[in-house]
């Protein structure tokens, strides 16, 4: 097996942002790819890829845990040093999150702290802000509330709606999520405690890129 850093992406839609993550020729190895939904095209870019995919779908399992608890087997399989969570639409049990906390990873449309939560950029346009963007945070069991590693923040622009809006914060996703992983990767970024240190120095924030 190779010592190359290996990562296992959940998820269960289209799968854009696998596709960015193969597009970005990480240093580490995608070793699987985990869908709770058959016959999404996220399964297709990873195939094409060369990928290893799995299904394992929600609705075949009694409660969360049980569903969890078969993930958990998958992803020991693989032997992952990062879980990626790119689109995946179930909200994990505790004991999932607590199990691999430091090494679990999500990308939320929002500025964080501000804006937890779904329809975010609705709320943003609707309170007027000038300003949103993107974050890729460690994933603990608060919903949207883990340490915060990068940010990509842009104008709400006068001529923007929803859909324009989440255009341009997708087109962000699709940079930063890579960078961070390849951070993670060359062991640029740990998680120590509730603290994130990169290059072995504490952080006070998370990193901002502007794209203005």
């Amino acid at each position: 097996m190779s010592n190359r850093y290996r990562i296992v992406v959940l998820l269960s839609g289209s799968g854009s942002t696998l596709q960015s993550m193969i597009d970005a020729d990480l240093p580490a190895d995608i070793c699987a790819v985990i869908s709770n939904k058959a016959d999404v095209m996220g399964l297709e870019r990873a195939q094409k890829a060369g990928i290893n995919s799995h299904v394992l779908e929600h609705t075949a399992f009694p409660s969360r845990e049980a569903f969890d608890l078969e993930l958990k087997k998958l992803i020991e399989q693989q032997q992952a040093d990062l879980i990626v969570l790119a689109g995946f639409m179930r909200i994990l049990s505790d004991d999932f999150v607590n199990h691999y906390y430091g090494k679990l990873i999500n990308i939320h449309p929002s500025l964080l702290p501000k804006y937890k939560g779904m329809y975010t950029h609705q709320r943003v346009m609707d309170d007027g802000e000038p300003l949103h963007g993107s974050s890729v945070h460690f994933v603990n069991t608060e919903l949207d509330g883990g340490p915060v590693v990068l940010q990509a923040r842009v104008p709400v622009l006068p001529s923007d709606n929803v859909e324009s809006l989440e255009l341009r914060i997708k087109s962000k996703e699709q940079l930063i999520y890579p960078t961070a992983i390849s951070w993670l990767a060359e062991g640029r970024i740990e998680l120590k405690g509730h603290e994130v240190y990169m290059d072995q120095k504490k952080m006070s924030g998370p990193v901002v890129i502007d794209y203005m």
